[in-house]
């Protein structure tokens, strides 16, 4: 085994920013293979009429081989523990899957992102933004009800076009950049929800002897 192969299932595109994320992870906790990740995109792959969260799991394994699966679900009204429940009750019905890592930001995903104004405006392509950004407190992060609206109102700031041009801002897109555009997400370590992540992966990596040296 040369490579470590990983798939994200999640509910959207948007959600494959956090791939830096877990590439990030997997190295700082040692893996010593090449890391090869996967966000699955179901969006062209045709689906039961009403999917359930296993119908997503068991497809994007059949697509997206791994070594190890991620399953990404926003906490939001929710708690963590919650959804966790959730994504193991999915995997029970599979007949079998690799080692699963569950992926539960509080409140959402966005809410990593939230932690580098350079990121932000490498992102929006204004690196030379001299602006305030109110940006919030890492320690609240958790406590943000809506994170994605406060990414997103950033990093209109930060485009600094006019009203007009604002309009046609394409944000969803730009928004995906950031993370790519971060590159130490050791500041998450005081979310709880980051340190479940990695207590995690940690765990799966020691499991399986990623971290030895081949």
């Amino acid at each position: 085994m040369n490579d470590l192969r990983y798939t994200l299932v999640s509910d959207g595109s948007s959600d494959a920013s956090l791939l830096p994320i877990l590439d990030w992870l997997l190295v700082e906790n040692g893996v010593t293979l090449s890391i090869r990740s996967a966000w699955a995109d179901l969006g062209s792959i045709q689906l039961p009429k009403r999917p359930s969260l296993s119908d997503k799991i068991r497809i994007s394994l059949e697509v997206y081989p791994c070594n190890l699966l991620f399953v990404h679900r926003d906490a939001e009204s929710q708690s963590r523990e919650m959804r966790v429940d959730e994504i193991r009750r999915a995997l029970s019905d599979l007949a079998a899957s690799p080692p699963v890592v569950c992926v539960v930001p509080v409140r959402m995903q966005e809410a990593w992102l939230l932690i580098d104004e350079d990121a932000l405006r490498w992102a929006a392509g204004n690196r030379r933004y001299s602006g305030k950004l109110a940006m919030p407190p890492i320690s609240q992060l958790e406590e943000l009800a809506n994170p994605k609206d406060i990414l997103y109102d950033l990093l209109t700031q930060v485009c600094d076009l006019n009203r007009r041009r604002k309009r046609r801002f394409p944000v969803h897109a730009y928004a995906r950049r950031v993370s790519e555009n971060i590159h130490d997400f050791s500041a998450l370590r005081r979310l709880n929800a980051f340190n479940a992540l990695e207590e995690e992966i940690r765990a799966a990596i020691e499991s399986h002897q990623w971290n030895q040296v081949r």
